[in-house]
Parts: structure tokens; C-alpha cells; sequence
């Protein structure tokens, strides 16, 4: 049995509802349970590298710092590599969860070149807010309008 590789960088979300967290997580947006502890209220996802802990805070100990209030983790984003956006927006759609920011194609400056992505907002069921981004390219900088690959 081969030992599951951990990020170097992982959040830890407290949410209100370890299920909810994972109909959202896992079956909306694609990320599987790497392991869990379904008596601490804990699951650790993965998706394709991309890995984020939830639990559920009324149990264990938690390191919170301040009042929890919705929508949680203000003033961040949780940035997902995806190769495509589709299976997820088709997932969202199917249960008419609802999109922080509608898809945009986006160009960035990224050091001598602009890299394009398709990206999308949305919330989870705690409010902390995820960007899944696809990446559509690299062009010189200033060759095209913001929206063009």
C-alpha cells in the first residue's frame, strides 16, 4: 500500500457541516477523500494535487482566533488548476448552485509573458470562496485585448 503524498501547503476550513462540505466538494466540484475521520468530524480531499482539510467545527479542538461568520474566509480565494472547467459548472448547474463570478477568460502578467485562463467564482456552503482556473495559453505581452488567446 503506497503513502497517501501531501501537499506542501494545505488549508484547514472549519465548516458548520462536514456532509454538506462534501456533496459541495466532492461530489459538485470533483475532489475525492483522500482519508477522513468521520468520528472527528474531519476529511482530508485531494484533486489532482489540489488538496484542501475540512472540519467540522463544533467538534475537537479548533484554533479559532475570532467569531466565525458567514461567509467564512473573507479576503481569500482558494485558486484549483483544473484542465477544464465544464464537468464542473455542468455539476454546479445541475443543482443550481450559484456562481460567485460567471466564467471570464482572463489574461495575466506573469513575469516576460501573459498567461490566459478560464476561470469561474463560487462558494461553498460556508461561504469560503474557490476559483477554479483552466489554463488556455501564453502570448507576448500586449499582443492582444484581455479577453483574445
Amino acid at each position: 500500500m503506497s503513502r497517501f503524498a501531501s501537499a506542501r501547503l494545505v488549508p484547514e476550513l472549519l465548516v458548520a457541516d462536514l456532509q454538506a462540505s462534501l456533496q459541495f466538494w466532492r461530489d459538485l466540484c470533483g475532489f475525492s477523500v483522500a482519508f477522513d475521520r468521520p468520528d472527528e468530524g474531519f476529511a482530508y480531499l485531494d484533486r489532482d494535487g489540489a488538496q484542501v482539510m475540512l472540519e467540522e467545527r463544533a467538534r475537537n479542538r479548533n484554533w479559532i482566533t475570532a467569531a466565525l461568520e458567514n461567509p467564512l474566509g473573507r479576503g481569500v480565494n482558494f485558486q484549483v488548476a483544473v484542465p477544464t472547467l465544464d464537468p464542473i459548472l455542468a455539476a454546479l448547474a445541475g443543482t443550481a448552485w450559484p456562481l460567485f463570478m460567471a466564467p471570464e477568460r482572463k489574461w495575466y502578467r506573469t513575469g516576460s509573458v501573459e498567461t490566459g485562463v478560464h476561470q469561474f467564482l463560487v462558494q461553498d456552503p460556508d461561504g469560503y470562496l474557490i476559483r477554479f482556473s483552466a489554463r488556455i495559453g501564453e502570448r507576448a505581452l500586449g499582443s492582444g485585448t484581455p479577453d483574445a488567446p
